[in-house]
């Protein structure tokens, strides 16, 4: 597997105690150029290699928290603890997404909203397990 993107060990910040680095992709996919620069990630754990899936802006991503698939994390988001955004998923703006739930298919999660627990999104639809 060819890795799409690297860790910027000298542009981190600190997130609930937790280093995160910025990322900077190694290859053109989606709309995003070899170069670009994007959110910032604890580790590789946290964003797939494989599928156009990507976390740009001042997004976070950390913890055992995984971004796969297509989908993207952006703005000011932050996905962490145990969730899973994937599919085609997009979490945006100030949105947080934590604990174990999951957001998927082509769900949209943003604004201010909270998504936390065992609850899961998917096109739209809010199903709390």
């Amino acid at each position: 597997m060819e890795k799409k993107y690297r860790l910027l060990e000298d542009d981190a910040i600190i997130v609930d105690g937790r280093t995160l680095y910025r990322i900077e992709a190694l290859r053109d996919f989606a709309d995003v150029n070899i170069g670009d620069k994007g959110g910032y990630i604890e580790s590789e754990i946290n964003l797939s290699h494989e599928g156009n899936c990507w976390v740009s802006g001042s997004a976070c991503v950390f913890g055992d928290a995984l971004v796969s698939g297509d989908a993207c994390v952006y703005g000011d988001a932050c996905v962490y603890d145990n969730a899973r955004v994937y599919d085609n998923a997009r979490v945006y703006d100030n949105a947080r997404v934590y604990d174990d739930a999951r957001v998927y298919d082509d769900a949209r999660v943003y604004g201010s909203a909270c998504i936390l627990g065992s609850a899961q999104i998917s096109n739209g639809m809010i199903t709390n397990v």
